[in-house]
């Protein structure tokens, strides 16, 4: 139990931070509705990616509003008598707006966001784990909220931040460095081991009560250390000696709902193949696997074709890499219409070009895109392949409008 006036205090000096740097203007924020209450409005993602700052640039446009950080230490009390309090305070306040940022760690925390919605309020919320928010939103505000998903700083971002121009040099710093704020503010590799640790021990471990938290940060590092590659569960099950493959994509699982990795399916008109096949496993963040991993940071390929999947993924859903007798890196579906097969390639040579070339062309006469493309560091020309005009075009160039 909170006393109201404690938490009319941590209210307040909550708020009294707001005044602190609103940071740039996101791309996320021009698809959220800042006005209206036709619907609950969530933001997800990765912690320490900048959610915070978002909500707090929405907020500065709204008036009425009230802002509560629930991962604040001194709410850990908070508990289901602590809404009548809370309650109290906003119709004291005269509230129209509610922002809650890391709704997800107070109790019935679902029940009480219908009811303020059922109000007439209007709700922005964040959350750091896509599973638990979507279980308890589908199932408790059916049709009632938009989910926007945040991810670290995207390049045009990134150039935006540091005061960057759109070239080579920037684009070298930006698959180095990744685009978590605060590491890009201070340049130290502790921020981001901190960040990795925490999602492993706080979202995880603590959240669902992981025995072997040891394993699961091994894992993690092996993961990390393997960006960009295929992976398989019988493959994890015996490399980590489980003693079956349901513990493997159970840890997976609680990798990808926390936002630190995304796995990539083979692509296969057969939902069971999909299933069956390796899948390529990506992390949030270039920067984040450079420094929490072996030997990604030595192999600019594997970390060219990250990036590229991170940009993909701000805007898509459906993606997957095509492997038959040759392999094409991405294929991209949007209203089950395939509209990209991209192959990655940091530097096309004499060693490399007929193996490049061959991915991309089966994958072309296979899946018949609306737009094929070879994204590149530095090089840039045009290619014909299979019939098709195909950019061969720099990422820093690179526009997917």
């Amino acid at each position: 139990m909170i006393p109201k006036k404690t938490l009319k205090q941590i209210i307040e000096n909550q708020k009294s931070r707001l005044v602190k740097t609103q940071g740039i203007a996101r791309e996320l924020e021009q698809n959220i509705m800042v006005t209206g209450r036709e619907f609950i409005k969530i933001i997800s993602g990765i912690r320490r990616c900048g959610k915070s700052t978002l909500m707090r640039q929405i907020l500065s446009k709204t008036d009425y509003s009230l802002f509560i950080n629930f991962e604040d230490p001194r709410l850990s009390a908070f508990e289901m008598s602590d809404y009548t309090r809370l309650d109290d305070l906003i119709n004291e306040m005269g509230i129209q707006n509610i922002f809650f940022d890391e709704i997800q760690v107070i109790p019935a925390w679902e029940r009480y966001i219908r009811g303020k919605h059922d109000e007439g309020l209007a709700v922005f919320l964040t959350g750091s784990n896509a599973s638990l928010l979507s279980r308890e939103l589908g199932s408790k505000l059916t049709g009632r909220h938009l989910t926007k998903e945040l991810f670290p700083f995207s390049y045009n971002e990134f150039l935006s931040f540091k005061n960057k121009n759109r070239d080579a040099a920037s684009f070298n710093t930006y698959l180095k460095k990744g685009g978590f704020p605060e590491f890009l503010n201070y340049d130290d590799d502790e921020i981001l081991y901190q960040i990795f640790y925490d999602i492993l021990y706080r979202d995880i471990t603590v959240r669902y009560g992981i025995k072997r938290h040891e394993t699961l940060k091994q894992m993690a590092f092996y993961l990390m250390s393997n960006t960009s590659k295929l992976m398989s569960y019988n493959q994890l099950r015996k490399i980590f000696s489980f003693g079956s493959t349901n513990t493997a994509v159970g840890f997976v699982s609680y990798y990808l709902d926390s936002y630190l990795m995304f796995t990539v399916p083979k692509f296969d008109h057969s939902l069971k193949k999909q299933m069956i096949n390796p899948r390529k496993i990506f992390s949030i963040d270039t920067g984040l696997a450079a420094v929490n991993s072996l030997s990604f940071s030595e192999d600019r390929g594997r970390m060219l074709e990250n990036a590229v999947f991170l940009a993909l993924r701000r805007k898509y859903k459906q993606i997957y890499y095509y492997r038959n007798n040759h392999e094409c890196d991405f294929i991209v579906m949007e209203m089950n219409a395939i509209i990209y097969a991209i192959q990655v390639c940091y530097e096309l040579n004499e060693d490399n070009i007929d193996r490049e070339i061959k991915g991309l062309s089966e994958a072309i006469g296979t899946t018949n895109p609306r737009k094929a493309l070879m994204i590149t560091y530095d090089q840039e020309d045009t290619l014909e392949i299979n019939n098709k005009e195909v950019p061969l075009i720099p990422f820093w160039k690179w526009d997917m409008g």
